[in-house]
């Protein structure tokens, strides 16, 4: 079984304990279980599944099986009759489906729908002012719980309220029309069993439940529903359940922070686990990730904001350790200010040196041949008792500094835990300085993703990175300087924008095209980085290019429904909000070459345009299960493929011009591109924190996007 019965299980302690401190609005947060053969169940395909005084009843080859705590036991009794009608055809064709509707008999058969009255029968063909369909194929036809009386086609589906159809295909959301079976739901809820998932349609909207986040199997031959509105699934391998369990944004962060402190905290650095046996969150291990000084920083973020937001102790204990695991990576590294990827203990399991040896490199740089020869990736802490890996990115920059700055600001309090920031901070700020704005290695040479150098951005293997970093740099110095208070990371800032134009590179701060240049967790590196650029600037001028920066970044994912990037963008942009309202980029001759500009950036990025409410729905989709599974959507109806061209013609959008919602994509982390229709981040095998919830919630909160 799929250990998500004990997601189940905290959770619901955890609104139990939980319930006097919590707030916010209750919402329907679905947990998914899957029984296979390992609870009981026989082998392979289960036909049919029903309830008996709520309790299910699966059915296979004959055999029933009932349950039994999270154990499948077999039962004596018999099969459900199939047709409570006794008919089995009509006009010579098969019955697929059938249900009463007003007093009448309402059949479906492989050549449409029909309407019984006593003897006579007539064919129903559902039309609108959009479509009018003769149904081929109808497998199957129920009543709701409001009356309306439901099919689905392979032409859709559709339903009748009153005398008026409402059908659907494609284009109006439905995911799927390969059609097996279906079940009436509490409040007008309907499910749809098809040979690639579930649907589930509430209020017209379609939500899709396949793959092993949601099912055992694809293939679902029955479904009953609950009336707490618990779905149980007949598939070809095992009983699927999807119980809705009322909980609040308050106790789903509860939650997440429970996973990240139970299955995530190595050390006091935080990254994915790894599972030893797939799907099994029980079998869970510690591992290293490429990036858990980023993950680290992210994570202490979020305790920072929840810190700040409601003075809750153990977020300022998080966020106090998170900060200290950041300055482990810079106080352990060969030289001052260079932050290493990870530390382990030198007596750690994998053979970590001997991975990235001199023939895996070499390897490599067949496709990246500037990927670094360095050896040992792992070198030994000057005391002997750990290793920590170097050729650092800016990904680890990125994290630092937006960490860095955040807690500087909402929690270091006393004089001792400001020093302690400065003090890593202008570290960090001198080596890039230092090295001419590079990450230099123990091996005296730039890392592959540490340099900011002007001679880099003029070199071909620079030339498509020189906005982000460009940008990113005048970021650590804007951090710099506001942590430390020295003005002259000021001076060093100005430097590079008066000789290298450092701010104007800054004004397309990331690639968007051609696609190899494209790579999506560079937006977490983008907007982490602006807001620190833009929370620390003072100069109005270069305020307005910022704010049109922002907007440039933000423009092309603005259709990812991701939590995240909305919030810093909508911070951000609200702070500039405040600052026109206050008449601060007025009476300045600001670019006098140019009078235009100022105005125009107010007037057109004047307010977030952003819509709030899809923060909000990201948190609530945001699934507990956090493990990594393969999901392909290219099969979908419900989404248009991106008529780009060059770009991966995998990669599409709903039919309404926003990705897939985050439960029905391949990955949960938030810093992959939403719209790749076939993704995997794992495929069972990790499970990744929630911190990817808690970081987007608590900021989100701070800065009163979201009402508690």
């Amino acid at each position: 079984m799929k250990s998500i019965v004990q997601l189940l299980v905290l959770l619901l302690a955890l609104i139990l304990v939980c319930s006097h401190i919590s707030y916010g609005q209750p919402f329907v947060q679905e947990v998914a279980t899957s029984y296979t053969v390992e609870n009981g169940l026989p082998k392979g395909r289960v036909t049919a599944i029903s309830l008996i005084n709520n309790a299910p009843l699966a059915f296979s080859n004959n055999d029933i099986y009932e349950l039994s705590g999270h154990t499948w036991r077999s039962k004596t009794g018999h099969m459900p009759a199939k047709s409570a009608t006794g008919l089995t055809q009509i006009e010579g064709v098969k019955i697929l489906s059938s249900a009463t509707y007003q007093n009448r008999l309402i059949v479906g058969t492989a050549k449409g729908l029909y309407r019984l009255t006593g003897k006579k029968i007539e064919r129903m063909m559902p039309s609108n002012e959009t479509y009018n369909w003769p149904l081929r194929h109808v497998s199957v036809v129920l009543v709701d719980s409001r009356n309306r009386l439901w099919f689905s086609a392979e032409e859709g589906v559709g339903y009748l309220d009153g005398a008026h159809w409402h059908l659907f295909t494609g284009k109006e959301g439905l995911p799927y029309n390969q059609f097996t079976c279906g079940a009436a739901a509490p409040n007008g809820v309907v499910w749809f069993g098809t040979t690639k998932g579930a649907i589930k349609v509430e209020n017209d909207f379609f939500s899709y439940r396949f793959s092993q986040r949601w099912l055992p199997d694809d293939v679902v031959n029955g479904i009953a529903v609950a009336k707490d509105g618990t779905a149980w699934f007949a598939t070809n391998n095992g009983v699927g359940q999807i119980k809705p369990t009322l909980i609040t944004l308050e106790q789903k962060a509860d939650y997440f922070t429970q996973q990240v402190e139970q299955r995530h905290n190595r050390m006091g650095f935080i990254a994915q686990s790894h599972l030893k046996k797939q799907f099994a969150i029980e079998s869970w291990e510690h591992t290293i990730s490429d990036n858990d000084g980023m993950y680290t920083a992210m994570y202490g973020a979020a305790q920072a904001f929840r810190y700040a937001a409601t003075g809750n102790p153990q977020a300022k204990a998080l966020a106090d350790r998170c900060f200290k695991s950041c300055k482990w990576l810079v106080d352990i590294s060969h030289e001052p200010g260079f932050p290493a990827k990870v530390i382990i203990p030198i007596d750690w399991p994998e053979p970590v040196n001997e991975q990235y040896g001199h023939e895996y490199n070499k390897q490599h740089q067949q496709s990246d041949p500037m990927w670094k020869d360095i050896y040992p990736r792992f070198p030994t802490s000057k005391d002997g008792k750990f290793r920590w890996k170097c050729d650092t990115s800016s990904d680890e920059l990125a994290g630092h500094f937006f960490f860095y700055g955040i807690y500087y600001d909402l929690v270091a309090k006393t004089d001792e835990e400001k020093k302690a920031v400065q003090n890593v901070v202008r570290s960090i700020a001198d080596h890039l300085i230092r090295h001419g704005y590079k990450l230099v290695d123990h091996d005296g040479k730039v890392t592959r993703w540490g340099d900011f150098s002007p001679d880099y951005f003029n070199s071909v293997y620079g030339y498509d990175q020189r906005g982000l970093n460009s940008m990113m740099m005048l970021s650590f110095l804007n951090v710099a300087r506001h942590v430390t208070g020295d003005n002259r990371y000021e001076l060093e800032a100005d430097k590079l924008r008066k000789q290298y134009n450092y701010h104007i590179s800054a004004l397309h701060p990331k690639e968007y095209f051609p696609p190899e240049n494209v790579v999506p967790w560079d937006n977490n590196l983008c907007l982490m980085s602006l807001y620190g650029l833009i929370n620390y600037e003072t100069d109005p001028s270069l305020l307005l290019m910022y704010r049109q920066a922002l907007e440039t970044a933000w423009l092309h994912i603005s259709k990812q429904k991701n939590a995240f990037w909305d919030a810093i963008y909508q911070s951000l942009a609200n702070k500039f909000t405040r600052l026109a309202d206050q008449k601060y980029f007025e009476g300045k001759n600001l670019f006098p070459e140019n009078h235009l500009y100022a105005p125009s950036v107010v007037q057109r990025c004047y307010k977030a345009a952003n819509n709030p409410t899809f923060i909000l729905e990201n948190l609530q989709k945001i699934p507990l299960d956090l493990i990594g599974y393969t999901m392909d959507n290219t099969h979908r109806l419900d989404v248009v493929f991106d008529p780009t061209p060059g770009q991966d013609p995998t990669k599409g959008w709903r039919t309404d011009g926003y990705a897939l919602p985050i439960d029905e994509r391949g990955h949960v982390r938030q810093d992959r591109d939403g719209f790749a229709l076939r993704l995997s981040e794992g495929d069972g095998n990790d499970e990744h924190e929630g911190t990817f919830f808690l970081l987007p919630y608590y900021m989100s909160v701070y800065h009163k996007l979201i009402q508690p």
